[in-house]
């Protein structure tokens, strides 16, 4: 018997030591963007396509992983164990991990993801890990900011797993925070939401409790420090922002378009690694900024969720460092928005409005998001209404309009009566800049051939607005490039008053999607991309880039400065000033006299203050963000992004 006994427990221990196992340290995270360090042994003949499915909450189905890796990212893969560290972001549920066998054999042809590489099989499950969780008492996260219509306002919104009572408490002093504000707290549910994946088990993820509260009677211009959260849950750590001062002679802002967020995993959808860069070159900008006031402003194209909720959260997390520190200023894109049944979907639209939301049907960004005004349209079904769809809103010596290319704006719409009553009540002595932003363009180079129709009832529609009302510049996502106009009306070229002649003050367009997504092939070939069309440049367009990046706005009463800054190296590529009278100075592209097309006027920097502390805060280490965002780049994509080189297309007119 006692023979028996050793044999059977040799016999156990052994089977044990042969069954795949999966472990994972620390068993706790502190707060979003932790890294967990994930390890298996065991695997038996291990394959290239044996892969690690990350689950929340745990119980979900095999199927509904929210993201996957390969067992072959891991060097010792092919002896049958290895590691994986992940940043993860907190869900408001516990994490589980699963590895599964799959093979060539079972590969279907017809799932795969919006790369086109197909999803993983989960037929063969090896093993499973026990539960991950997030630090309790830690205080909301994804914080971030947004004026209001009252200057003396700022408004701060957050999430939290319940909803008990939030507040926000600020001042002016980091250790004396006397003021407190309640939030007000709403949510949605799945039934929300119009169609798949969004409301799906594959997309759906509890959304947690959305609080939003607005910090009154601030002084102009004063730095002021703020907590979230109560008592009894937490507190956030501390942040700090400098209030708006309408009466400043300077505004300066950061301007972009569709730059979506990464994440450290491949998901259901194609996520953008190239954000990551984006956020990390503005945010030395702010730092750079110290006292001064500053914004951001994000075209449409938002966080790319598509449907998948937890993308939403990747997003706000990457973005918090910035939009807890400058108010975060976003207007609506396809992306966040069409489906199939949109109420607003009139017959030249057929081919232009299509399941590009996921089926949110504007949901999320509703309500994740409070701009000022009260802009709503209903959905037309149980979904409540869209809401941040048009306002404006003065930001020192520039207007700033926003308006919705997904919603109703031809004449007699609510939305173009609000765009002409607002442009005609424009102060120019106040403000004598005028920047109007919307997501799809009105004019682009790019072989957006389906939003044809969509543009001419823009032409025909919004342009006679802008001219007559002497908009200054017009910016625009949805081309994932950056492109720059002359002056503009009608595909006409104004003088820009460069020979002593008078200048025409018609709007400047750029297209500014340029700051994630990587969709839009580049007007020029790549090597690597042989097939991809070259795009002829005709004489309206100045200056097309094919990198990422973002572009800064830094006005005075005299003067605007706008500038393409390149991810790549964090440098200003295209760069053209507008006087208060109208008048486009130094950016004609034409490389013959020194304009923005040359080598001489490229390495120009603006002479501004703005510009000086950018140069003493490009030597600085961005240690908080850049240990945040570190490991958010899978390594495929890492080893592609190196090989890009900054590659300016010709300015030759064609």
């Amino acid at each position: 018997m006692i023979a028996l006994f050793f044999f059977l427990l040799f016999l156990t221990q052994t089977l044990a030591s042969s069954t795949p196992t999966l472990t994972f340290s620390p068993k706790i995270l502190n707060k979003s963007g932790d890294t967990v360090l994930i390890k298996w042994y065991n695997v038996p003949s291990p394959s290239k396509l044996d892969w690690l499915g990350i689950y929340s909450p745990p119980d979900s189905h095999e199927q509904n992983f929210i993201g996957y890796k390969f067992l072959s990212t891991s060097p010792s893969w092919a002896q049958g164990w290895g590691s994986i560290s992940l940043p993860l972001t907190n869900l408001r549920s516990n994490y589980t991990f699963r590895i599964f066998r799959w093979t060539e054999s079972e590969i279907n042809p017809k799932k795969h993801d919006h790369d086109h590489n197909p999803i993983p099989g989960t037929a063969h499950f090896l093993a499973q890990s026990e539960q991950l969780g997030f630090a309790l008492g830690r205080g909301p996260e994804q914080v971030h900011l947004a004026y209001t219509d009252e200057e003396s306002e700022m408004r701060v919104m957050f999430v939290a797993g319940d909803g008990e009572k939030r507040c926000v408490r600020y001042g002016e002093r980091e250790k004396e925070l006397s003021d407190v504000a309640v939030a007000r707290v709403e949510r949605y549910e799945v039934d929300h939401l119009c169609h798949a994946p969004a409301n799906r088990s594959e997309g759906w993820r509890d959304p947690g409790w959305i609080f939003d509260a607005v910090m009154k009677g601030l002084k102009k211009g004063v730095r002021y420090y703020y907590q979230v959260g109560s008592d009894s849950k937490g507190w956030s750590e501390t942040y700090s922002f400098v209030s708006r001062n309408e009466d400043s002679n300077e505004t300066i802002a950061f301007l972009f378009g569709d730059m979506g967020t990464a994440t450290p995993y491949t998901t259901f959808v194609r996520t953008q690694d190239e954000s990551i860069s984006t956020m990390k070159w503005i945010l030395r900008d702010i730092k750079a900024l110290g006292d001064k006031p500053a914004f951001v402003s994000h075209i449409g194209d938002i966080s790319y969720a598509r449907g998948y909720s937890w993308l939403w959260d990747h997003f706000f997390t990457q973005i918090e460092p910035v939009a807890s520190r400058v108010a975060y200023h976003v207007c609506i894109g396809n992306h966040e928005y069409d489906w199939p049944s949109q109420p607003w979907k009139p017959d030249w639209s057929q081919w232009i409005y299509g399941t590009d939301g996921g089926g949110e049907c504007g949901v999320p960004y509703s309500l994740k998001f409070h701009m000022p005004g009260n802009s709503s349209e209903p959905t037309g079904s149980h979904a409540p209404a869209t809401r941040n769809l048009y306002y404006s809103m003065n930001v020192g010596v520039v207007h700033f309009v926003y308006f919705s290319t997904e919603t109703n704006f031809l004449k007699g719409s609510n939305q173009y009566n609000f765009i002409k009553h607002d442009l005609a009540s424009v102060d120019r002595k106040k403000t004598p800049f005028v920047v109007v932003q919307g997501h799809r363009p009105m004019y682009t180079t790019s072989n957006e051939v389906r939003d044809t129709l969509m543009r001419e009832k823009m032409l025909e529609h919004l342009e006679p607005l802008f001219v007559k009302y002497n908009v200054s510049i017009a910016l625009w996502g949805h081309v994932h490039r950056y492109e720059r106009f002359c002056p503009l009306n009608n595909f006409t070229c104004g003088s820009m008053g460069l020979n002593g002649e008078e200048g025409q003050a018609f709007p400047v367009h750029i297209v500014i999607g340029m700051a994630g997504q990587d969709w839009q092939p580049i007007w020029e070939p790549r090597a690597d991309h042989p097939d991809d069309p070259v795009f002829p440049q005709p004489y309206r367009s100045l200056y097309r880039g094919g990198e990422f990046g973002y572009t800064r706005l830094v006005a005075t009463k005299e003067k605007l400065t706008f500038s393409y800054v390149g991810n790549h190296d964090g440098e200003v590529h295209d760069t053209f000033e507008i006087l208060a009278s109208g008048q486009v100075l130094n950016g004609d592209g034409d490389s013959s006299d020194g304009g923005i097309g040359s080598t001489e006027a490229k390495s120009q920097v603006v002479d501004s203050t703005f510009s000086w502390y950018v140069k003493v805060a490009s030597v600085l280490v961005l240690g908080t963000f850049v240990g945040y965002v570190l490991g958010f780049v899978s390594h495929s994509r890492k080893v592609a992004a190196s090989g890009r080189n900054w590659t300016p297309v010709k300015s030759d007119d064609t």
